[in-house]
């Protein structure tokens, strides 16, 4: 595993260099119609309350009964992490004590989680790779949620997420850097989607982190971690991160020593601080839940699972590298949402796949970017945008002219090659038309064109008068061989 960090991974101290170990806990919420227990909705933005069973609510004599969904799914993403699925797992109550708890008790999987230890390749730059080793996925409960911000002098409880289903994804400290931690939550949450097991909608809350920090001289013993809870945006667990390090490096040069302890990162303020220590920490008490027998499928249930898998993003990249023949990093930024790769590959299909993964990476994404939307709602097709690559490669239009009708298309829509013909926007490719330009230049500039004949370079000049004169349309490869002609160079 990812042991000794790089050199220019560390980070400089006033003593000496320190290096950053960052394991990670996320918290995926299962997509499932219902919740792991009960048959109530797992909707977001429901009514408060508006979505709770009387399990949920924990009314005396209310027996939970598993969701087989959800056991699926937990499945379907031990399969996506390479990790040892266990046939038999057993459920615990893990006992705490807060409003939003209603039953004084989460069922949690402890000792016997339905999924062992896997592995995720986590792309942090395109030249560099690292595996992050998962220790283990188990289920559990969500809690509700305790709202304090509506009475001045009372705190109310919404149990709409009470009993929803989650999964605890627990990584080995194998991380070694901001950059590596967000990089690994971002491959996380790809593998999630593409598997249909979690949405990893950060901002409703069914991804989260708990990020563990602690920092030690290159090579040395592991040092005393800091949980921080709860850090819900990528960008957001590289920060806390950074600050979370940096605070601790500042304690142990001081001659202090870090307490192990449970804290908050605060993004206005750029700082961590201190929630709960963990020495007065609770002792949850786990034990097996008596309402749950142990979970047992056989190996039929696990490859029925398998079989169904989607192509994950690593080998659909390793795909799109041999079958399209793209740069890795190319391949990389496509596979990143499942729908970018579907529409990639249909606007490729027949066509030169590089120019076609240029459109889409570098026009399409940096479009939606701009506007803030998703590709699922991109005004312009990926029948569209073909038809925009195929006018190009038959030299119909140039490059300029194409991104001229991408907007047209992006703000109207319309049939490219119907939109080419009616707007004139036609390449001119009769050398007749071109020849008549060039001469007109030629006739207007017998200085440049002295210049032209002593330094060929100066042949871009005229190139792009021409393409002036001519409104862009004027085919560039043409022109080229009709100046040279008349200029003889």
């Amino acid at each position: 595993m990812n042991t000794h960090a790089k050199p220019s991974k560390l980070v400089k101290g006033a003593t000496g260099d320190w290096e950053i170990v960052v394991g990670m806990e996320i918290h995926a919420q299962v997509t499932s119609n219902s919740k792991l227990f009960s048959g109530a909705s797992t909707e977001f933005g429901g009514e408060p309350n508006s979505h709770v069973s009387l399990v949920d609510a924990a009314m005396p004599g209310m027996l939970p009964v598993i969701n087989e969904e959800c056991i699926k799914q937990a499945v379907r993403t031990g399969l996506g992490l390479k990790a040892q699925i266990n046939n038999r797992s057993t459920f615990d109550r893990k006992n705490s004590f807060y409003p939003d708890l209603p039953q004084g008790y989460q069922i949690s999987q402890f000792k016997s989680p339905i999924v062992g230890e896997g592995e995720v390749i986590v792309d942090v730059t395109a030249t560099e790779q690292i595996v992050v080793g998962i220790e283990r996925l188990h289920l559990e409960q969500d809690a509700g949620k305790s709202l304090h911000d509506q009475s001045a002098t009372e705190s109310y409880v919404d149990l709409n997420r009470s009993g929803v289903a989650l999964m605890e994804i627990v990584s080995k400290p194998d991380i070694r850097s901001a950059d590596e931690a967000r990089a690994y939550v971002t491959k996380l949450r790809t593998i999630l989607r593409y598997l249909g097991t979690c949405d990893g909608n950060m901002e409703e809350g069914s991804l989260r982190a708990d990020v563990n920090v602690s920092v030690r001289r290159p090579g040395g013993p592991l040092g005393t971690r800091c949980e921080i809870k709860n850090v819900n945006s990528i960008r957001f667990i590289g920060q806390a991160v950074d600050v979370e390090a940096r605070r601790q490096i500042a304690i142990l040069e001081d001659g202090g020593s870090i307490n192990q302890e449970t804290r908050l990162f605060d993004p206005g303020r750029g700082e961590t601080r201190s929630m709960r220590s963990k020495e007065e920490a609770h002792d949850y008490r786990y034990f097996p839940d008596p309402d749950l027998l142990p979970l047992e499928f056989d190996q039929a249930f696990v490859d029925e699972l398998a079989s169904h898998l989607p192509e994950l993003p690593d080998e659909k990249r390793s795909r799109f590298i041999a079958q399209y023949g793209l740069p890795s990093y190319d391949a990389g930024v496509l596979v990143m949402e499942r729908e970018s790769a579907d529409y990639f590959e249909a606007v490729a299909k027949g066509r030169d796949a590089k120019i076609a993964a240029n459109w889409v990476i570098n026009e399409l994404f940096g479009r939606l970017n701009k506007e803030g939307a998703a590709i699922a709602t991109s005004p312009v097709s990926a029948d569209q945008l073909g038809a925009i690559v195929d006018l190009i490669t038959s030299a119909t239009i140039s490059g300029k002219i194409a991104k001229d009708l991408f907007e047209i298309v992006w703000a109207e829509g319309g049939d490219p090659k119907e939109l080419v013909e009616t707007r004139g926007m036609k390449q001119v490719t009769d050398t007749g038309a071109i020849e008549k330009a060039v001469d007109e230049i030629i006739a207007a500039n017998p200085d440049k064109v002295a210049q032209a004949q002593a330094k060929p370079t100066m042949l871009g000049w005229f190139v792009g008068q021409v393409m002036k004169q001519t409104g862009g349309k004027a085919n560039p490869q043409a022109v080229n061989d009709v100046l040279k002609q008349k200029l003889g160079i």
